[in-house]
This record gives C-alpha cells, sequence and structure tokens, in this order.
C-alpha cells in the first residue's frame, strides 16, 4: 500500500497509544501469578497479541475486551508448545529463557526479519546452563532441557531485553540467582520497567553491584487492583517530533511523566534542539516554528528514536551527531541505512557511520518517494518528514 502526504500544518490533541512495552510485562507477570489479573490497556496490536497468545499456549486463559485483558494465571504446563511470535523481538526474547527455566520444550515460530535477529549471548548463556537450543538463525528456533545453576551472566551492552528475559526466568524458575551484568547497560530504562514489574507482582529483584540478585522461591501475585498499561513514548514521539517541525501546535496526552520508559526522554532531546514545549498532567505540548539547531545525540539509551530525531535533524541548522546505535542494523530494517535512505530520497544530506548518521540540516526537505524498508518507524518518520517538505511524500509499503 502506497500512501501520499502533502504538506501541511499539524494542530491539535492526540492520545498516547499504551506502551507496548509495558504491555509484554504485564502480561508475562500475570500468566504466572497466583490468581487472576485484570490489566487495563486501552489498545493492542500484533506484538502484544503475539505474548497473549503465546501464554495462552503456555496454559493462562486470557481475554481481551476492550479496555481490559483478563488474565488467569497458567495451572498446568504443556510439555511441548508451539509459540508464535510474528516479528516481536520482545516476545522472543522474552520468553526464550523462561521456556528452559521451567523445563519444557518449544518451537518458536518467527516472522519477517526476527530469525536474522541475534540471539548472542543470550543463546551461549543458555546453552552453557543447559538449555538445547537449535542453530541461530533456525525457523522454528527449538528449546528444550533444563536450566540448571545460578549464577548467570551476560553483556549488558547489546539488548536490555536478554537481561529481562534472565529476570523473568530467575523469578518464575522458583529457584532464584544471580545475574552478572558485564559492561555498559544500554536501554537501561527497560531493565528497570521489567524490574518495575516484577515488583508490582510481588517479586524483588534486588540490585547488586555486578546486577541483580533474584530470591529463591518468590510469590508472584496478582495486584489488589487493576494493573494500568501507561502511554507509550516511543509512539508519542512521532507526533511530538511533527510539532517541532511544524508551524502549529501539537499536544500528546496520557503519557506518564515519571515512566521507567526510557523514550520519554524525547522531550529533553528536542529542548536541546531548540524546540518550544509545555508540560502538563501528563499532556505535552509542542509549538512549532521555532529555529531548531543540530545537536549530539547519543542514542544508547534511545535506540527506537533515531528515525524521528534523525527526521527533527535533517531540518535543523547546522549538523547533528547520532551515535551510539549500532544495534539499530538488527530491528525490522538495517535502521541506519533505511533512515539515511529515507531521508535523503526526500532531499536530506544524511551520511552513515558505523554506529549512527551525521545529518546536515536544511531549511526544508523537497519531499518525493520513500521506502518503508517494511519498518513501521521508517514508514512514520517519512511521514513526519511530510510537514517540512515543499511538496508531497509518498510512502511507499505504509502498510507495515
Amino acid at each position: 500500500m502506497d500512501v501520499t502526504l502533502f504538506p501541511s500544518v499539524p494542530n491539535g490533541k492526540i492520545r498516547a497509544i499504551p506502551s507496548k512495552s509495558a504491555a509484554h510485562r504485564a502480561l508475562i507477570c500475570a500468566a504466572f501469578a497466583s490468581s487472576d489479573t485484570v490489566i487495563r490497556c486501552d489498545g493492542t496490536n500484533k506484538d502484544i497479541e503475539a505474548t497473549a497468545e503465546c501464554l495462552r499456549t503456555l496454559g493462562a486463559n486470557i481475554v481481551y475486551e476492550s479496555p481490559f485483558f483478563k488474565v488467569s494465571p497458567i495451572k498446568e504446563l504443556p510439555k511441548k508448545a508451539v509459540l508464535r511470535c510474528g516479528e516481536s523481538g520482545s516476545t522472543l526474547r522474552f520468553l526464550l529463557p523462561i521456556i528452559p527455566a521451567l523445563g519444557i520444550e518449544a518451537s518458536f515460530v518467527l516472522e519477517g526479519r526476527l530469525p536474522e535477529r541475534p540471539l548472542s549471548p543470550l543463546y551461549e548463556e543458555l546453552a552453557a546452563h543447559g538449555a538445547k537450543l537449535s542453530r541461530q538463525g533456525s525457523n522454528p528456533l527449538v528449546c528444550s532441557g533444563k536450566l540448571t545453576g545460578n549464577e548467570y551472566r551476560i553483556r549488558g551492552d547489546v539488548s536490555s531485553q536478554f537481561i529481562s528475559g534472565l529476570l523473568f526466568a530467575l523469578t518464575f524458575s522458583g529457584e532464584g540467582g544471580n545475574l552478572t551484568i558485564d559492561g555498559n547497560v544500554e536501554s537501561g530504562p527497560y531493565i528497570d520497567m521489567t524490574v518495575n514489574a516484577l515488583r508490582k507482582f510481588g517479586a524483588d529483584p534486588k540490585k547488586t553491584d555486578f546486577g541483580y540478585c533474584i530470591s529463591k522461591s518468590p510469590i508472584i501475585c496478582a495486584p489488589s487492583e487493576e494493573v494500568g498499561i501507561e502511554g507509550d513514548w516511543s509512539g508519542a514521539a512521532f507526533p511530538l517530533c511533527m510539532g517541532a517541525i511544524g508551524k502549529g501546535s501539537v499536544t500528546v496526552t496520557g503519557l506518564e511523566l515519571n515512566s521507567y520508559q526510557g523514550d520519554k526522554a524525547v522531550v529533553a532531546v528536542l529542548r536541546r534542539f531548540g524546540a518550544e514545549i509545555h508540560e502538563d498532567n501528563g499532556g505535552i505540548t509542542v509549538n512549532g516554528n521555532r529555529a531548531l539547531h543540530g545537536i549530539e545525540i547519543d542514542a544508547s539509551n534511545i535506540p527506537d528514536l533515531v528515525p524521528v530525531l534523525a527526521t527533527v535533524a535533517s531540518v535543523a541548522e547546522g549538523v547533528t551527531v547520532i551515535k551510539g546505535a549500532s544495534r539499530l542494523r538488527f530491528k525490522e530494517s538495517d535502521r541506519i541505512a533505511t533512515v539515511r535512505n529515507m531521508l535523503c530520497s526526500l532531499g536530506a544530506d544524511v551520511t552513515e557511520t558505523d554506529d549512527g548518521l551525521i545529518v546536515k540540516g536544511k531549511k526544508t526537505l523537497s519531499g518525493g518517494t520513500a521506502c518503508a524498508a517494511n519498518d513501521h518507524r521508517i514508514a512514520m518518520s517519512a511521514a513526519v518528514a511530510s510537514v517540512a517538505c515543499s511538496s508531497c511524500v509518498t510512502v511507499k509499503g505504509a502498510e507495515c
């Protein structure tokens, strides 16, 4: 499907979609709790549904009647399961360590680029503790065996999802253990989200000098009140950035200003670009028609923001340098390459580096045709760019 967007002035108010990062974590915890959980989630999507369906296959009873998920926990695990992850990296990486922690066999069925996305060093750490895994890249990915030992070690600079998956596994196994994290931790706020979710359900992963300590036989219990899924800062970044490069005023509501989500940093980064932003009771308003200027961005904790921040940079005076984003080459697309291709096709001046981008800002972009590369963040960033183009933008493959 191709969609054409014409130059426009964005104005108005929009509510943030629910955070799929928070929804994944709440559903997983609820499936392993000791009683039923009600989760308020004002919308769903394919990634959230993939996690819900995998948990149903494992024995949880999960019903979605908008806006609530009603979750009855797993009472009896199957000996074998076929888990359909779709294209959701979170679903795969969170559940993969849990399966051998429970001692069952599962075949993970993957779609899109998900079979190509790396699982090292999580793959090797699970294998070293007794898990039996088919080769990386196989589809389905088959996992069996039972994890042994209570000392785990993993690098912190590859994927926070690996660390979250191990925190879930060590908690739900009932055996507990120590998780040592080597080196710098990237996307650390997403680990904080996992710890916070586990604590809501009664577990208490303790932060240590080396990583985390998980106590033996924690009681996972449903909160007495419904669990609310907060607004998604990653999704909110697109209208906020559209407001920053437009000539109107855009407000996004339904956001938690004290969120653990790392992508709430979009507000601070836009302010550094020179955008005018006001915060009021969960509403963020960005007033456009301001002169923006280039900045330097360390994206190691906010990799998902790179496509739309690069779009802002393309019309910010001077040079913007984005670094610390090498992991983007293994997302739904090689996002360093596809961001560059998308923006350059619309008239921007963008150069790739090994771990990021160099963007030389212009007053306006020309418009044209952009390929979405089967990547939603590329398609949405192209839509944002249309606000700053002198002619229309056609997004090819917009159905992604």
